[in-house]
C-alpha cells in the first residue's frame, strides 16, 4: 500500500492524494446510504486514497497503474449519485476524483456547442452559456451540484427533457480514458453512420468501463418566452392520457408532469381547490408562436378530459423551487437527525398502455406486502419525462424509521425498491429511467436486457478484463 501511495503521489503530486480517514469515510459511499451517513456510519470497505486528477494525462497514468496493480477504481465528480454507484465495495480501492478538471474549454455560438472538462458544474456552464444567450436545456434537480462527467456517465436527464432530451441526446463528442490508460476521443459531428454509435459505450457506463474526462454538448438559444399551465385531474391515468395525446401529436412542452394524489400532497396541498386530487403541470417554452400553439393544444386536451384549470402563477412558483441544492440537502439531513424521517424514490419507465397498471400494482403490492407499511407517511408517484411510446413513473415514498440506522436500507428502502423494479419489468418496462443502476439494481440487470445482456457483458470483458473499474456497478461482481 505504501508503494501504491508513493506511485500515486508521483503522478498527481502529494497535495492531490488524500488519505485523511474522515475524507475516506465520506467518499466510501453516496446518497444511497444517506441515512447511515448522517449518523456517522461507514461500515463498508474504505478506499486507500482519494486521488484528485488535474488532467487527462493524470487520469491515464492513474488508470494504467491501477490496472497494472489490479487495484479497483471508483470514478467520481460531483458526488450526487443516489444508487450506490459511488460506493466502495473493495477495501483499498482508489477513488479517482475529476472535480478539479473544471475548465469550460469552448463555447461556439455558430456550431451551437460547448466543450467542457468533466469537473465543470452544470450550474457554472449554464451561467457561462446564459451570458451569451444560450443554454444546454439540461436541468436535473441536482443542477447546483452535479458535474458534467458524472451526468454523462450516469445517463442523466433533466426537468426539461420532453423538449431538449436526455444527456444522450445532447452529447456530440467526448473524451474518455480506458482501464490501462488508453485515451479515446469521439469526435463531435452532427451525425454519422460509420457503424454503431460508440458514444453510447461511454454514456451511461457509470464508471464501469472508463473515466469521462471531456464532453462536448449541443446548446440552444435561451427561450424567448415561457407559459405555465396547471390542472386538477381525476387521477394519474387521466393526466397521463392528456400527456400522451400532447406528445404523440408532435407537441414538445419542456415540462409535462402528472402527480397522483399521494405525491401531489407534498407539492400542491396549498393550492386553492386541490382537495386530494391529481395534478397536471405543463411548461411550454421557446419561440412565441410555438409556445402559443403548444399551450393552446394542452389547454384544449386538458379541458376535453374534464380537467380544472389552476392559476398559472402557482405553477411558475412551484417550478422555481424544484432544484435540489445545498439548502434542501441540509434540511433533509436535519429531518433524518431529529425526526428519524426519510424520503426515497425509484424511477422506472413504461409504455403508455401500461401506465395505469404499473401505478396500481405497485401501490397495491406496497400496501399488501411491505412489512412496515404503517411507517409510510407518503406513498405516490408522478410522470415527469414523456416520449412518443411511453413515459416514466417516479415512485416516491417517505417513512418514519423505527429501527437502528444500520438497518434502515434493508428494512425500508430495499424492499420498496424491489417491488417497484419487479413490477416495472413484469409489465415490460425498464427497471431504471435515469438514476442509473448503481450497485443496488444490479440483481435485475440481466432480466432488464434479456438476450441482449451478452452485448453488455461483452463490453466489460473487452474493455475491463481485470475488473478494476467500479466493481459491482451495472455489471454484477
Amino acid at each position: 500500500m505504501s508503494d501504491l501511495l508513493d506511485r500515486l503521489t508521483e503522478i498527481v503530486g502529494a497535495a492531490a492524494v488524500d488519505t485523511d480517514p474522515a475524507h475516506l469515510r465520506e467518499m466510501s459511499q453516496d446518497r444511497f446510504k444517506k441515512y447511515q451517513s448522517v449518523h456517522g456510519i461507514y461500515d463498508g470497505p474504505q478506499p486507500a486514497a482519494i486521488v484528485r486528477a488535474g488532467s487527462t494525462e493524470q487520469v491515464s497514468a492513474v488508470l494504467a497503474l491501477a490496472d497494472e496493480r489490479r487495484v479497483p477504481v471508483v470514478p467520481r465528480t460531483g458526488g450526487t449519485g443516489t444508487e450506490g454507484g459511488l460506493e466502495v465495495v473493495v477495501e483499498g480501492s482508489i477513488v479517482l476524483d475529476g472535480s478539479a478538471m473544471d475548465r469550460v474549454l469552448a463555447i461556439d455560438a455558430v456550431d451551437m456547442q460547448a466543450t467542457v472538462q468533466c469537473g465543470v458544474r452544470l450550474a457554472d456552464l449554464e451561467v457561462a452559456l446564459n451570458a451569451e444567450g444560450l443554454t444546454t436545456g439540461h436541468s436535473p434537480q441536482s443542477q447546483p451540484l452535479a458535474m458534467m462527467g458524472g451526468l454523462v456517465a450516469t445517463r442523466s436527464i433533466g426537468q426539461l427533457s420532453t423538449l431538449y432530451g436526455g444527456i444522450e441526446d445532447m452529447v456530440t463528442g467526448l473524451e474518455a480514458v480506458l482501464p490501462g490508460g488508453a485515451v479515446v476521443r469521439v469526435r463531435d459531428v452532427p451525425r454519422r453512420a460509420a457503424g454503431p454509435d460508440v458514444r453510447h459505450v461511454v454514456i451511461g457506463n457509470e464508471g464501469g468501463l472508463c473515466f469521462v474526462t471531456e464532453v462536448t454538448v449541443q446548446v440552444y438559444p435561451l427561450p424567448e418566452t415561457r407559459r405555465f399551465l396547471g390542472y386538477f385531474v381525476d387521477d394519474l391515468a387521466a393526466g397521463a392520457d392528456v400527456l400522451r395525446q400532447v406528445v404523440t401529436a408532435g407537441f414538445r412542452p419542456s415540462v409535462c408532469r402528472v402527480y397522483d394524489a399521494g405525491d401531489a400532497a407534498q407539492h400542491f396541498a396549498g393550492w386553492p381547490g386541490w382537495n386530494d386530487r391529481s395534478v397536471l403541470v405543463v411548461v411550454a417554452e421557446g419561440p412565441r408562436g410555438i409556445v402559443a400553439a403548444t399551450a393552446a393544444e394542452v389547454q384544449r386536451l386538458a379541458l376535453e378530459a374534464g380537467a380544472e384549470s389552476v392559476d398559472p402563477a402557482l405553477v411558475e412558483q412551484w417550478f422555481g423551487a424544484l432544484n435540489w441544492g445545498p439548502e434542501k440537502i441540509e434540511a433533509e439531513k436535519e429531518a433524518m437527525r431529529t425526526r428519524a424521517h426519510l424520503g426515497y424514490t425509484t424511477e422506472v419507465s413504461v409504455a403508455w398502455s401500461r401506465v395505469a397498471e404499473l401505478h396500481g400494482s405497485v401501490l397495491r403490492r406496497v400496501r399488501e406486502e411491505f412489512p412496515h407499511v404503517a411507517d409510510l407517511t407518503m406513498l405516490g408517484a408522478h410522470s415527469s419525462h414523456s416520449y412518443q411510446t411511453g413515459t416514466n413513473l417516479y415512485f416516491v415514498y417517505d417513512y418514519d424509521i423505527r429501527c437502528e440506522p444500520r438497518e434502515e436500507i434493508v428494512q425500508y428502502h430495499q424492499p420498496l425498491n424491489a417491488i417497484i423494479v419487479e413490477e416495472a419489468l413484469r409489465v415490460g418496462g425498464s427497471m431504471v429511467h435515469h438514476h442509473g443502476v448503481g450497485k443496488y439494481r444490479t440483481p435485475w440487470v440481466e432480466a432488464e436486457h434479456g438476450s441482449s445482456w451478452r452485448l453488455l457483458a461483452g463490453l466489460k470483458e473487452v474493455f475491463d478484463p481485470h475488473g478494476v473499474m467500479n466493481p459491482g456497478t451495472v455489471w454484477p461482481r
